[in-house]
């Protein structure tokens, strides 16, 4: 019970807000301690920048780290021989690109920027000291790659299974949930500077059917868009259109049982830390 109640005055002490992208990704999966958030700051710190419409890595190349994404949007993506694209998934502020990067000897598809963005490198070793060192972290990490993963499950659902109006109605409340995650909405209310082209090659659509299916959700009053800032006017209408269910997100972390796991590794990495002092 005294245990239970120290970890909850150690994290209920450190402010929810940061500046950090990743953090604030991270903290729905785990509880992070002040230290924790100090270290994740300092991955992300170094800064590179990209224009909108380039390769920050292609298929083929040999990755040299992790790109932390701080600004802007990027996308994940393959050409085809043919010359067409299938867009997998869109990256926002906070998602690494790739965590598992160092095991492939080069990627095998590409990752390039829709808008200017800001990236952080992270190297091999300062991302594989995380797991060796911090358990919340390492936890968080681990929670954000079944994020990943349940996404993908998910878009293989709505390709196989969703009319043109389910998969753009899903594809909009997804993109709402992970940008309130980091804090980047206002509201139902956020920036979406996607192209209809885009959101064909992600949905397996043509343009000109996205165009007139977010026509008529504009019409129906279920939607704005004016300068590339979106609004959901109708969340649950959308959602039920699609048959959206936002757990798959994972947004609520690890259960009790896991955390008091996380804690003891912690306790014990503590413990081998004294020992090694002594």
């Amino acid at each position: 019970m005294a245990r239970a109640a120290e970890h909850r005055a150690l994290y209920s002490s450190v402010p929810l807000p940061t500046a950090n992208p990743l953090t604030r990704k991270l903290l729905h999966f785990a509880p992070l301690s002040g230290a924790d958030k100090l270290l994740l700051d300092e991955l992300a710190d170094p800064e590179e920048r990209f224009p909108a419409n380039v390769d920050i890595v292609a298929e083929g190349m040999v990755p040299r780290s992790v790109f932390l994404l701080k600004e802007g949007m990027a996308m994940r993506y393959r050409n085809m021989p043919d010359g067409r694209r299938q867009i997998m998934t869109f990256l926002i502020p906070g998602d690494l690109c790739d965590m598992h990067v160092f095991l492939l000897k080069e990627m095998d598809h590409s990752i390039g920027t829709i808008t200017p963005v800001r990236v952080a490198p992270i190297s091999r070793e300062s991302l594989m000291g995380l797991f060796g060192s911090r358990p919340r972290i390492s936890a968080a990490l681990w929670w954000s790659s079944m994020q990943e993963e349940a996404m993908l499950r998910e878009r293989i659902v709505s390709l196989g299974r969703r009319d043109a109006r389910g998969r753009i109605a899903y594809m909009l409340c997804e993109l709402l949930w992970r940008h309130t995650a980091v804090g980047l909405t206002d509201g139902e209310v956020f920036r979406l500077p996607l192209t209809q082209t885009e959101l064909a090659d992600t949905l397996g659509l043509t343009p000109v059917h996205v165009n007139r299916v977010l026509k008529d959700f504009r019409q129906q009053g279920l939607i704005a868009i004016n300068q590339r800032i979106l609004s959901l006017l109708k969340v649950e209408a959308l959602q039920a259109l699609a048959g959206f269910n936002k757990g798959y997100l994972h947004l609520g972390g690890a259960s009790a049982e896991v955390r008091r796991y996380f804690d003891s590794l912690e306790d014990a990495q503590r413990g081998n830390d004294r020992s090694a002092g002594t």
